[in-house]
C-alpha cells in the first residue's frame, strides 16, 4: 500500500460496502488518476411531463399547420437559428447557450414513470411501463452518484433536491440513492421556495458540544432526536436523520443553512427569476452553488401537466393548450435567462454547469385530443456555462422535427457528458444489491459541447 488510508477517510466513504467496491477495488480506484474537472457544480433543471421542441428550441415555421402548432418563431443572435414565438430572452441570449436538437431515446420509452426514470438516471427501465414502481434494483440519482464518489466539504450536503417528489400515479422512480444507500441520498426539500416562510428548519448544537467536538454519529443521531419535534412540524428536509453527512450540514454550518434563507436577496434580484415557485427554486439553486452543493435538481413541477403541473399538454380534459403553453412559456422565458445571467454576473457560470431537459418531447403532429403527445425520437436539451461553448447548436431534425438527422444524444450521453464534467470517469462502476458492478453511465460523453 503507497499511502495509508485514515480511517476517518473510510468512514466518511461509508465503509468498502456503501462505497460499493471491494477493499482492493477501492485502493485501486484511489490510486487511480483523477480525470480533470471541467465544473464544480451541475443545477439539473427537470422539466417534468416533456417540453415539445416546437413551442421552445426547434420551431418549423415552414411546416404545414398541425405541425407548425399554435405559435411562430422568433429569431435569435446566431444567423439562421430561430426559437419559439414565446421565449424572446432566451433568444436574445442564445449567444450563451449550447442547444441540443437531436436529443433520443435508445430505448422509446413513452410512459412518463419510464422516461422520467431514464431521464434522472440515464438508464432505461426493462420495459416502457406507466406502473414502473421504485424498487432498490433501479438505479440511483445522478447527484447520488456525484455524492459518492465526490463527496461535499464538511457542513455541506452535496446533493440537493427540490421543491417536489415528481409522480404520476406513482413516485416515478430515479429521485433518490436507491442501491447506494441513504447515505447518499438528496437533502429533499419540499416546502415551496416562494413562501415567506421558507426555511431550512434550526437544528442546534446543545451547549458546550462546539462543531469542532462532532465527530461521533451517534451524537448526531442524539441530537437530532432531541428535536424531532422542530422537524416534524416542518415539511423541509424530509429523511435528515438517515445521513449523518445531512444532519452534520444542517448543525455545523451557518452558511449551508443560510443559502436557504431567500430574504437575504435583494427584492429586484427575486423578481428577475420570477415570485414563482420555479423561479424562486431556481434563485435557490444558484446560492446553493454559491454554499457548495455539487449537483442540485431542481424540478418544474409536481404532476406531469394540470392547472400548476407540468409540460404535458395533451389537450385532454378540456384543457386549452395555447393557454397552457402562455403558462408554461413565459416562466421559462423569465427564470432560465435569469439564472444563467445571475450566475455569469456573480462569476459562477465557467465553474457551474445548468442543465434543462425533459423526459422527452411532443409529437410532431397534433393530435385529434388538440395537443401533442409524448415523442422520445425527437427533442431538445439546453445547457449553459461549465466550458460548454457559447452560441452553439448540436445536431439538427428533419422538416417536422420528428427525428434527428444530424447525429443523435441519448440520455445515457447526456448522463455520460454530466459526470466527464465533474471529472468523474463514466466507466466508475458501482455495484447493487446483488454486487453486480455497473458503469455510472452507459454512454459516451459529447465532447463537441465543449469549446
Amino acid at each position: 500500500m503507497t499511502e495509508k488510508i485514515h480511517r476517518r477517510s473510510a468512514l466518511r466513504v461509508g465503509g468498502a460496502s456503501l462505497f460499493g467496491l471491494s477493499f482492493p477495488q477501492f485502493l485501486s480506484a484511489a490510486e487511480k488518476p483523477a480525470r480533470k474537472a471541467k465544473v464544480k457544480s451541475i443545477i439539473f433543471l427537470h422539466q417534468w411531463g416533456g417540453p415539445g421542441q416546437h413551442e421552445t428550441f426547434d420551431p418549423k415555421p415552414d411546416a404545414p399547420d398541425n405541425v407548425r402548432g399554435w405559435f411562430g418563431a422568433t429569431k435569435t443572435k446566431l444567423p439562421g437559428v430561430i426559437f419559439g414565438e414565446k421565449i424572446p430572452k432566451l433568444a436574445a441570449m442564445a449567444d450563451k447557450l449550447s442547444i441540443v436538437r437531436n436529443m433520443q431515446h435508445g430505448t422509446r420509452m413513452n410512459n412518463h414513470n419510464s422516461a422520467g426514470y431514464y431521464s434522472l438516471t440515464g438508464i432505461p427501465p426493462a420495459i416502457d411501463d406507466q406502473r414502473l414502481r421504485d424498487s432498490l434494483e433501479l438505479f440511483p440519482a445522478y447527484g447520488s452518484i456525484v455524492n459518492k464518489f465526490l463527496p461535499p466539504d464538511k457542513g455541506v450536503a452535496g446533493f440537493v433536491a427540490y421543491p417536489h417528489v415528481i409522480a404520476d400515479g406513482s413516485v416515478t422512480p430515479g429521485q433518490h440513492a436507491s442501491f447506494l444507500g441513504k447515505t447518499h441520498a438528496p437533502l429533499l426539500v419540499t416546502d415551496d421556495p416562494n413562501s415567506d416562510r421558507f426555511r431550512l428548519p434550526e437544528l442546534t448544537l446543545p451547549d458546550g458540544l462546539s462543531a469542532e467536538r462532532l465527530e461521533n454519529r451517534r451524537q448526531v443521531l442524539d441530537i437530532i432526536d432531541a428535536q424531532t419535534d422542530l422537524l416534524e412540524k416542518s415539511a423541509l428536509a424530509q429523511g435528515v436523520d438517515a445521513s449523518y453527512q445531512k444532519a452534520i450540514a444542517m448543525l455545523t454550518s451557518p452558511a449551508f443553512k443560510s443559502a436557504f434563507d431567500l430574504s437575504k436577496e435583494p427584492k429586484a434580484v427575486r423578481d428577475k427569476y420570477g415570485r414563482t415557485t420555479y423561479g424562486q427554486s431556481c434563485l435557490l439553486a444558484r446560492r446553493l452553488v454559491e454554499a457548495g452543493a455539487k449537483f442540485i435538481n431542481v424540478y418544474f413541477a409536481r404532476s406531469i401537466g394540470g392547472a400548476n403541473g407540468g409540460w404535458d399538454y395533451h389537450g385532454f380534459r378540456g384543457e386549452d393548450v395555447p393557454a397552457r403553453l402562455n403558462f408554461l412559456l413565459p416562466i421559462t422565458d423569465l427564470t432560465l435567462p435569469a439564472l444563467i445571467n445571475d450566475l455569469d454576473e456573480r462569476g459562477l457560470l465557467d465553474t457551474t454547469l445548468v442543465v434543462w431537459v425533459g423526459e422527452f418531447g411532443r409529437t410532431p403532429k397534433i393530435s385529434s385530443n388538440g395537443g401533442r403527445d409524448h415523442w422520445p425520437a425527437c427533442y431538445n436539451a439546453v445547457l449553459a456555462g461549465g466550458g460548454t461553448k457559447k452560441g452553439y447548436v448540436h445536431g439538427a431534425s428533419d422538416k417536422l422535427a420528428a427525428q434527428p438527422t444530424v447525429g443523435r444524444v441519448t440520455p445515457e450521453d447526456l448522463a455520460a457528458t454530466m459526470f466527464d464534467a465533474l471529472g468523474l470517469d463514466p466507466d466508475l462502476e458501482i455495484r447493487d444489491t446483488q454486487n453486480r458492478p455497473h458503469p455510472i453511465s452507459r454512454g459516451k460523453p459529447v465532447k463537441e459541447l465543449f469549446a
